[in-house]
Parts: C-alpha cells; sequence; structure tokens
C-alpha cells in the first residue's frame, strides 16, 4: 500500500517541503530502500526507524519497502526524517489512517526507544508550513515546540514521542496545540549579563563604543594587552538598540540552522555577539561546506563579529569580510546549491599597537624595530581598514581609575541615548532602505551631513594639517552626524567635528 507524508528540508535558512512516499509490497525478499538524494544520515534512518517502531509494540514488516523524498532532485540531509519515515510506515499498513497523516506536517529524529529528538531548522519549517493550504499543524519534538510556535498562522504540536504521535492520529488522546508569549519570551530573553558599570576608567572608549552603536559604525581598538579592550567588546550588544521581533526571528532563524538554539527557547531576543578565535578559516568565518551552514558572520547578525587579536588572523580569512560588511549579506555556492546568508553585523576588532604590545605604553618600553611594526600592521590590508569608521585608542588603566569606587554609566543608561540616536536615524532613512548612519552612501551623506560654517572652517584644517584622505573625510562626515544625532542636533557643529576627528587614530598617525 502506498502513502504520503509531508515534511521538510531546510536549504540555507529556508525550508522547502518534501513529500515522504513509502511503498509497501508482499512480493519478494524483504528490503528496505530509500531513494530521492538521501545523504548518510537520512539513509541511516532505516535503521532507527526499525528499532523505534519494535520497541513501541509495533510489528515491523518483513516485506520490500521503498521510501522516496520527493522531489528527487533535491538533496536531503540529517535525521528529520526519521518520524515521517516511521508514520508512512505505519500508514501504509493501515496502523493509521492515510488521509489523517496528510493533514500534518512532521519532523523529528527517533532514538531506538521511540523517543523523538530535536532536530534543526524547525522554526524554518514551521515558517514554510504557514504558507502551504490544507494543513491543520505542524507536529515536532517537544523540545522544539516553543521555537516553532513563535510563528503565526500555523498550529505546532509537540511530541514526546512516536506512539504518542500514532495515538494522536488515531484519535485516542489528543496533543494540545503549544502556544508562546511573543511578548514574554522577549523580555524574558533579553537581558544582557555584562554591564559597562563593570569597566574602570576607559571613558574615552567608552564614549567611542556608544557613538559606534548608535550609527552602526565599525570600530577598531588598539591598545597594550590587559588594557580591557576584550572586557568592553563583551558589553556592546548590552547597549545596542533593542531587537524587533522582525529582527529576533530573522536571527532565531539562523541559530536555529546551525543547531544553536537551547532547548525550550523560543526565541533569540539578545543581540548576537561571535568572538571566533583567529586560527579560524575563512570557511567557518563565511559559511559553507559540502552542504552549505552559516558562518560566524551570519551568527553575528544583527548584533556583533568581535575579532581580537585582528592581525593574527591569516589574511585571506580577514578578505572574506568585504563583502558582507559592504553587502550585508554573504553568498555561498557550492555544487550543490547556491546559498545567500543575511550577515549584516557591527564589526569590532582589537590589537596591539605592535608585536610586544607595548608601542605608546609609558609605563612599558617597546622593543620593536619600525620594520617589524610595519610588517605587523600591514598584516591587515587598507581596503579591510577602509571600511571601519572609527579607531581608537584603548590605554593602560591607571591604579587610581582600578582602585576607584566610581563605576560609571552603566549599559542600561547608556542604551537610553543610542535608542534616541537610532530613532533619529529610522526617521531619516525610511525612505532610503538603510537605518544607520554607517550605511550612507556618497550621496546621503551629500544629503544629511550638512555642516555649520565653524565647522566646515575645522574640518579643512583637519584635512590638510593632518593630511587626512578622501576615505577618511567621509568617515569623518558619518561619525559626526552620529555625534550629532547623539546631540540631537539637526546641524553638525565644531565639536562635533573635533570628536569625530579624535576617532581616526590611525590615520592621524598618533601610534
Amino acid at each position: 500500500m502506498l502513502s504520503k507524508v509531508l515534511s521538510a528540508t531546510v536549504l540555507g535558512i529556508d525550508a522547502y517541503p518534501v513529500e515522504v512516499e513509502v511503498d509497501i509490497t508482499a512480493k519478494g525478499l524483504p528490503h528496505f530502500s530509500m531513494v530521492g538524494l538521501p545523504d548518510a544520515a537520512v539513509k541511516e534512518s532505516k535503521d532507527r526507524v526499525r528499532a523505534a517502531l519494535k520497541n513501541v509494540g509495533f510489528n515491523f514488516p518483513l516485506k520490500q519497502i521503498t521510501v522516496n523524498l520527493a522531489p528527487a532532485d533535491l538533496k536531503k540531509e540529517g535525521s528529520s526524517f526519521d518520524l515521517p519515515i516511521a508514520l508512512g510506515i505505519v500508514a501504509s499498513e493501515s496502523v493509521v489512517a492515510v488521509d489523517r497523516v496528510r493533514d500534518y506536517l512532521f519532523t523529528g529524529e527517533l532514538s531506538l526507544d521511540g523517543t523523538i529528538k530535536p532536530v534543526r531548522g524547525t522554526l524554518s519549517i514551521a515558517m514554510a508550513a504557514r504558507n502551504m493550504n490544507g494543513l491543520k499543524g505542524v507536529i515536532v519534538p517537544r523540545e522544539n515546540a516553543a521555537e516553532a510556535a513563535t510563528v503565526r498562522g500555523v498550529d505546532v504540536f509537540g511530541a514526546r514521542n512516536v506512539s504518542e504521535v500514532i495515538d494522536f492520529l488515531n484519535g485516542v488522546s489528543q496533543i494540545q496545540p503549544h502556544y508562546v508569549d511573543i511578548n514574554d519570551a522577549m523580555k524574558e530573553s533579553s537581558v544582557y549579563e555584562d554591564d559597562f558599570s563593570d569597566v574602570k576608567g576607559q571613558e574615552h572608549a567608552k564614549r567611542a563604543l556608544e557613538v559606534a552603536a548608535a550609527g552602526a559604525h565599525n570600530i577598531a581598538m588598539i591598545g597594550p594587552p590587559g588594557s580591557g579592550k576584550t572586557m568592553l567588546a563583551k558589553r556592546i550588544a548590552g547597549i545596542l538598540p533593542p531587537m524587533t521581533f522582525e529582527e529576533s526571528l530573522e536571527t532565531t532563524r539562523i541559530h536555529s540552522v546551525a543547531g544553536l538554539m537551547k532547548s525550550g527557547k523560543p526565541i533569540l531576543a539578545t543581540r548576537p555577539f561571535r568572538s571566533p578565535h583567529h586560527t579560524i578559516s575563512d570557511v567557518a568565518l563565511i559559511g559553507g561546506g559540502q552542504m552549505p551552514k552559516p558562518g560566524e558572520v551570519s551568527l553575528a547578525h544583527r548584533g556583533v563579529l568581535f575579532l581580537d587579536e585582528l592581525p593574527e588572523f591569516k589574511r585571506n580569512v580577514l578578505e572574506v569580510l568585504r563583502q558582507p560588511i559592504e553587502n550585508g549579506e554573504v553568498t555561498v555556492s557550492r555544487a550543490v546549491a547556491s546559498i545567500t546568508y543575511p550577515a549584516s553585523f557591527m564589526l569590532v576588532t582589537a590589537m596591539n599597537p605592535c608585536p610586544c604590545g607595548y608601542l605608546g605604553d609609558t609605563r612599558h618600553h617597546c622593543t620593536c624595530a619600525a620594520g617589524q611594526i610595519q610588517r605587523y600592521r600591514s598584516k591587515v590590508s587598507g581596503p579591510l581598514f577602509d571600511r571601519i569608521d572609527i579607531h581608537i585608542e584603548v590605554p593602560a588603566v591607571k591604579y587610581k581609575d582600578l582602585s576607584s569606587e566610581y563605576s560609571g554609566e552603566s549599559s542600561g543608561t547608556i542604551r537610553g541615548r543610542v535608542v534616541s540616536a537610532s530613532r533619529v536615524q529610522t526617521e531619516r532613512f525610511k525612505k532610503d532602505r538603510i537605518y544607520s548612519n554607517g550605511q550612507m552612501n556618497t550621496r546621503q551623506i551629500k544629503k544629511y551631513c550638512r555642516l555649520e560654517e565653524d565647522a566646515k572652517g575645522l574640518l579643512d584644517n583637519a584635512m590638510h594639517k593632518l593630511g587626512f584622505s578622501a576615505r577618511a573625510y567621509t568617515r569623518i562626515l558619518k561619525v559626526s552626524r552620529t555625534i550629532a544625532d547623539l546631540d540631537a542636533s539637526e546641524y553638525i557643529r565644531t565639536h562635533h567635528i573635533s570628536e569625530a576627528v579624535q576617532y581616526r587614530t590611525l590615520d592621524r598617525g598618533d601610534l
């Protein structure tokens, strides 16, 4: 008898429907074959399905079983087809009504005792099911139910084992649809542990990070070891504007596909903070593999990508960052498919001023020759530094600052100012398809960066006396626009320009 069960497979961050067709015949010797471009994990499902059905009390048929995963030209991977294959077999044996099985979409991995284990990408699968006509709901592993239930417009049922699903389909028992209160989930998930009040001193660096967060500017921190660069970077996500539900949903999809969502957690409402080690490969950073998976740049989407010890990264690894920084997305082309992942992130980097780390430090003597310093800095290409709006010096913290009782402003206080500036930019760019000053192009800079006469004179002097390049000029205008927004000023004034000029440490040659 032939049965058809609806499931889905994830390619990139999108899910595509897959029809699991199961045909069982008593003719010939017992045999279990699977077709439709399954990978090794899918092929192994026959052994998991056989043991799971046997251990829940079902007599596995000793017949010829053929499973087809349609469409046959779409590569199938992972263990999420275990549950639909098992249900296809019991439906073909008339244990479950074939028509009843067609009312739902199924996904889940089976353990040998029949328990349904969590799988990746259930949020994308639920979103795909919402767009299908005639479905009564989606049946997913219990641990994935909260994640899938954030999708409105489709009923999500969380099941613990295969016998529970069979009883539900036969009307013997009920599984209640899972419900998630989005507002409560967003509040519970939007708590940041690290706070700027923990950082002693470094007021100049804190201010620069506030400006960077307000305008979504990429920032580079240069300073000796132990000056607090990493500590500062970890707290940037906590001062970025709160995520909208749409941003959270998009970010959650990426982390769900990568298998990084915690069990029972419905949504990711905190800005991601990703800090890959400098030994990372270009594929791990940008995404890819035989079956493409999102890389660190996509996992940092809507959040922060922190590259510590920037010159220690391989040159080819850093160069692949240029496209996602510019476009906010990354396209991975493989023989299987060409996939585009979102990758709109704030780049934060940290580096020592020289190989020994003590150039410019008044308390330590630098032992590096000029040639060594030049070679060290040249490991990071000019085109990559071109895409970093702010570079600041982070000096070693003085003892009196470390021992001081003053804790400085909290992240919540700083975030309040960042949110106000962000709202100004959202209103300003609502017709330009961008959302921040850091994304402005030449035309938009000319339109929105209006300077007072005194500010024009100061910028002219800075360009000539400090020898700034054309790229530095545009970066100064972008940053000064953000500083003016933080100051609730329509025009860019003299003190806005002077502060923005200070954030060009490498261009000024101070290090």
